[in-house]
């Protein structure tokens, strides 16, 4: 158990550079610091580069209830080329010359701002029948996919050179940058695709926050230690609340605690919150539900366990 406790716990926020895929960091991971527990909250494509929010130890467990979905990018969108895979790594589909003005682009983007529906991309991480959705591709099949809806926050657009334009782009988790470009392109009538990404901000943590692989492979043991962020950081947008040591014993133990009883606030059915132990430490996810004798918390994960 003593092994247990002491593994490496915590949040590293990895500024990931294009080439490796998601994978290839998580692997990396997990040779220096010593543990295969270890996930992420968001793939990242291996031509995008940026924030890659990584789990590690017992925090892995916090990767299917990541709390804020909104993330932030920043793509070049180049017009005028339309290719298989949305992006500049796939092979060029048509060409076509470009007679759209700045000002038509900006005009555009009224289109693909709020809830737009999207259709998933055949060279993407999802499934179809137990298989992913890039791999049909590759062996040059496809498949009919439904059209999803997400949410585009805010989306501007700055002309750079010939037929490029910089994208900043905050939306929900599940929006396809490369289908953004490659739908703003058709919109235009002259197709477009995706030439660069950058995820500057996700989970609540911008590109600021993040290391490189070679920074972190120069640290010491001590030193990679010490820049894991508390798994708590994650929650950081949930309420909290403090247990006495009786009811936070009870709790660990599998028990849903009464609000009433534990003088805790009344919080609606379905409510998440940061569960914190008698001194006041995170050590737990608790959501509320309805039971017989009333309003409870009740664990759905626990981070620490002791």
């Amino acid at each position: 158990m003593a092994e247990i406790i002491n593994e490496p716990c915590g949040v590293l926020i990895v500024n990931k550079p294009e080439g490796p895929t998601s994978h290839d960091i998580v692997n990396k991971i997990r040779r220096l610091y010593s543990t295969k527990k270890v996930g992420h909250t968001g793939t990242l494509d291996p031509l995008a580069t940026g924030v890659l929010v990584v789990l590690i130890g017992r925090a892995a467990k916090a990767c299917e209830y990541s709390l804020s979905d909104r993330k932030k990018y920043t793509a070049t969108l180049r017009l005028g080329i339309e290719t298989d895979t949305e992006d500049t790594t796939g092979n060029i589909l048509r060409g076509t010359d470009v007679s759209v003005s700045e000002s038509d682009v900006q005009a555009i983007l009224g289109r693909f701002s709020g809830r737009i529906m999207q259709i998933p991309p055949m060279y993407s991480a999802l499934k179809v029948g137990g298989k992913k959705l890039c791999d049909i591709a590759r062996e040059g099949g496809t498949v009919e996919r439904q059209a999803r809806p997400v949410d585009i926050y805010s989306i501007s657009a700055e002309h750079i050179v010939r037929n490029d334009y910089k994208l900043i782009v905050e939306c929900s988790a599940g929006t396809y940058i490369r289908t953004l470009c490659s739908d703003i392109g058709k919109a235009l009538g002259c197709g477009g695709t995706m030439a660069t990404l950058e995820r500057s901000a996700a989970c609540g943590f911008s590109i600021e926050d993040a290391h490189t692989i070679e920074e972190i492979e120069l640290l010491s043991s001590e030193e990679r230690l010490a820049l894991l962020r508390p798994v708590e950081e994650i929650f950081c947008g949930l309420d909290a609340v403090k247990l006495p040591a009786f009811y936070e014993k009870l709790f660990r133990s599998g028990c849903e605690i009464y609000l009433k009883r534990a003088k805790l606030p009344e919080y609606p059915v379905g409510t998440r919150l940061r569960v914190l132990d008698s001194k006041g430490d995170f050590f737990a996810l608790g959501e509320v539900k309805e039971y017989e004798n009333g309003l409870a918390v009740k664990s759905i994960k626990l981070f620490s366990l002791n």
